[in-house]
């Protein structure tokens, strides 16, 4: 169990928390490629840190030819994410993904095939991956996927606003994505890989906390540069900084490019290491991701057997 804490209600926009802070880059690179060094993380404890991070994940399905039964599939692999006969030897009655992520039309379907098994349904929203719709439409869709049953909505900032520094219209266009949200949690996916500096993506990550975010997110899983340990290491020191501020504990999500369990235990580390325990939750922490699902599962299955089977019988769905 974890302890239940208040919603993050975001603050009024106030500049001079960021407006001149820098990132230094090349201090940011060497921190993080510290971060996979510092703690050896082997056997029983490496399993027990892998089945942490499958339930940290949001599975997701974002193609082009998504269909009720691709969702369908998925959804029964979120409910089952590990072979029962692995986690039997684990010693595991239970274990759930995350949340589901799909495209606002997919969630009824994704709502339907989650029925009683407690897992969310997240929708990208706001025209992703751009997020350059007209913002009516932006909020229409919001509220048009939680009317589907959507509990969590992750949303697309509008890049132009940080890259001129314009950041009274970030800020006043996500306090509007938030009250579309109403009870569903909001993730802001900042595209990092578009915001070209660290500084911007701090400053970004602190707007988006002001205006309300319940978890900030690197990327759409579209850009040219996703999730990275170094831009990951920027977002969490700013979280930091905004829960000292504030006492309000706002959550973090990578997406994009993490495909392996050595990924998951790079940024299951971060959290550790920059945030403690307790970030490592799955209220406070999640992980973007589909391929990932089925590799950890493998190397569960070389914990127990010390062999490693061919990944096809590890199948997302």
């Amino acid at each position: 169990m974890t302890d239940h804490f208040p919603r993050p209600e975001g603050t009024p926009l106030t500049l001079d928390w960021f407006e001149t802070h820098s990132v230094n880059l090349s201090a940011a690179q060497r921190r993080a490629a510290t971060l996979p060094t510092r703690r050896a993380v082997k056997k029983e404890w490496q399993a027990a840190w892998l089945l942490r991070a499958i339930t940290c994940i949001d599975l997701t399905t974002l193609a082009g030819d998504d269909t009720e039964g691709r969702v369908q599939r998925l959804c029964a692999k979120a409910k089952a994410p590990v072979r029962a006969d692995i986690l039997e030897a684990l010693g595991i009655e239970r274990l759930t993904v995350g949340a589901v992520c799909v495209y606002p039309t997919m969630v009824g379907h994704a709502v339907k095939a989650l029925e009683g098994s407690g897992i969310p349904v997240a929708s990208v929203a706001t025209g992703f991956p751009a997020g350059l719709t007209p913002l009516p439409l932006r909020l229409g869709e919001i509220r048009y996927a939680v009317e589907q049953g959507a509990k969590e909505i992750d949303i697309v900032i509008t890049r132009e606003h940080v890259l001129r520094g314009n950041w009274s219209a970030l800020y006043d266009e996500m306090r509007q994505m938030r009250e579309a949200c109403g009870d569903a949690h909001m993730k802001a996916i900042l595209a990092t890989g578009d915001l070209k500096t660290l500084s911007n993506v701090y400053k970004a990550s602190m707007v988006a906390m002001q205006a309300g975010s319940d978890f900030i997110k690197t990327s759409t899983g579209k850009e040219d540069v996703n999730a990275t340990l170094p831009v990951s290491l920027t977002m969490v020191r700013a979280l930091r900084d905004y829960k000292d501020r504030t006492g309000q504990m706002v959550g973090f999500k990578p997406a994009g490019g993490l495909k392996t369990a050595k990924d998951a235990m790079n940024w299951l580390i971060l959290m550790k290491e920059e945030l403690g325990t307790r970030f490592m939750m799955p209220d406070l922490f999640r992980i973007g991701a589909s391929s990932m699902l089925g590799d950890i599962e493998r190397q569960l299955e070389h914990h127990i057997t010390g062999r490693y089977s061919a990944a096809n019988r590890h199948a997302l769905a």
